[in-house]
């Protein structure tokens, strides 16, 4: 299926990502112990916690680091209690933003979040004011020159939902989160190998902001970003910058 282009903002957010690198342990260990605490700490058994550990060492965080966290949510060490919070709210030209937290103190985090929102253009909502405008699955994408049709035919015959070719030759795999591990292992197995492979929300529509507009949006995703009980912003802004 043919789809609008989103090659230059997956590229753009994987990039910004990458440049904050030195604060994602913080945020994987959050990860690994919510995901520990409500699902068990064996991997073989929680998928969640499969994919932070997956995270925990694509970051390169030693296995006596994973084991110690996973035993702190689980009971065996003492350890913080972390509760995932999420915010949802408008940023520039109502841009949809939703940000997650996990967060020992729900107070600061609310209020820290709801500061940035208002300090740099936007606008705090009420529960669900903009989830509806994004799906909860899996994202598998790969770069502009990928085996179309190899990917196509790996993934839709390992359960993906759809397979969508952008206008600039980026495919995106979309899948049910409960499906991404497979459709990702299939693809893997394939000899695939992807740009970027989550679990997200994705954006159903995107408002195009460029200039002065985009160079605002882009500073408040930043400073949601650098909140220290944020773990992931998702928008459906498609900044030309």
């Amino acid at each position: 299926m043919a789809g609008h282009s989103k090659w230059a903002n997956i590229q753009h957010r994987k990039g910004r990502q990458d440049e904050k690198r030195q604060r994602i342990w913080t945020r994987v260990v959050r990860e690994i112990m919510v995901a520990a605490r409500t699902g068990g700490g064996d991997p073989a058994a929680n998928p969640r916690l499969r994919l932070a550990i997956d995270k925990a060492k694509a970051a390169n965080m030693p296995a006596d680091t994973i084991k110690r966290n996973i035993d702190k949510a689980t009971g065996n060490l003492e350890g913080v209690n972390y509760e995932e919070i999420r915010y949802e709210g408008y940023g520039i030209g109502g841009a949809a933003i939703i940000v997650d937290t996990m967060t020992d103190n729900r107070v600061r985090t609310v209020a820290d979040v709801r500061h940035v929102f208002s300090k740099y253009g936007g606008n705090m909502g009420a529960e669900g004011s903009v989830a509806f405008q994004f799906k909860h699955c899996g994202q598998i994408v790969f770069a502009p020159g990928a085996d179309e049709d190899k990917v196509m035919e790996v993934a839709l015959d390992a359960g993906a939902e759809d397979v969508i070719t952008d206008e600039d030759g980026a495919i995106e795999v979309l899948t049910a989160p409960a499906d991404f591990e497979a459709v990702k292992d299939a693809l893997a197995a394939a000899g695939l190998t992807p740009e970027v492979a989550e679990v997200t929300m994705r954006a159903e529509n995107t408002i195009e902001l460029s200039g002065d507009d985009a160079a605002r949006m882009q500073k408040l995703l930043d400073m949601l970003e650098d909140l220290d009980d944020v773990q992931d912003v998702f928008h459906n802004a498609a900044l030309d910058l």
